[in-house]
């Protein structure tokens, strides 16, 4: 992802919290990690709640302010989990993520997190050009640090990925899928084996078959498993015969 994409821990009290950022972070691309003040940096709880993301805090900033942390950036988001007095332009996390993005094609950007206990202060929040609330239960919304970079740095990966048209998982099914043909047999198939287990009355159908069908399309069989369940449907039938010539006999 863009190197252009700063993201900035405000006076972390935590050092575990860091950790946590730095491997949500690299999981969605993002490696430029900015330290703001930290009650603990370096740390061996950072390291291990990294998990692996060791490069991401190796290549960290440490400042002393706010200011020193976003200087060369043009775009400023920083996060808030309440309303302010004086109104601030405020935006939810994919409404964040899809102006943020472009714009670090171009230019740095910034997304401040802030304190774990009382995120950040107004001062801290006024040289913000945004807002961003990511928008929780509020019966719980009791978000960790961690967490809230994963959020964001997911809707960061995923308007880049739609900016690169490359959203679609690809899959490559390891059989065709059965045509209209197979469809039918194994429908006709099923139909007559339901009369001869008693299921199904054909003088008095219903629906059952439509359902059956509409349960049947809404998972696009392929044909090794009309194969298969044909397979079942015929063995019912080979059962079903011995089963009455062994009565006939007695």
């Amino acid at each position: 992802m863009s190197d252009n994409i700063l993201v900035v821990l405000v006076n972390t009290s935590h050092p575990g919290n860091v950790g946590s950022a730095a491997r949500a972070m690299k999981t969605m691309g993002l490696s430029r990690l900015c330290l703001v003040s930290p009650d603990q940096f370096p740390h061996e709880y950072a390291t291990s709640r990294a998990a692996g993301a060791d490069d991401v805090l190796e290549q960290a900033r440490v400042v002393s302010t706010l200011d020193e942390a976003i200087a060369d950036c043009s775009l400023v988001v920083g996060t808030s989990a309440r309303g302010r007095k004086i109104p601030w332009p405020i935006m939810n996390p994919r409404e964040c993520a899809e102006r943020l993005w472009p714009e670090s094609q171009r230019q740095q950007v910034a997304l401040v997190f802030g304190r774990e206990e009382r995120g950040l202060t107004n001062d801290e929040l006024a040289r913000c050009h945004y807002h961003v609330h990511i928008p929780s239960d509020p019966e719980y919304s009791s978000l960790n640090l961690g967490a809230a970079v994963q959020v964001l740095s997911y809707e960061l990966r995923m308007a880049q990925l739609a900016s690169e048209g490359a959203l679609a998982v690809e899959q490559e099914w390891d059989a065709e899928y059965a045509t209209a043909s197979e469809l039918e047999g194994y429908f006709g198939h099923l139909q007559q084996v339901l009369e001869q287990v008693g299921f199904l009355d054909p003088q008095n159908p219903g629906q059952v078959m439509t359902r059956l069908r509409r349960l049947y399309s809404r998972q696009r069989l392929d044909k090794v498993e009309v194969n298969i369940l044909r397979g079942v449907l015929s063995d019912t039938q080979r059962s079903l015969k011995s089963h009455s010539t062994s009565s006939t006999e007695e």
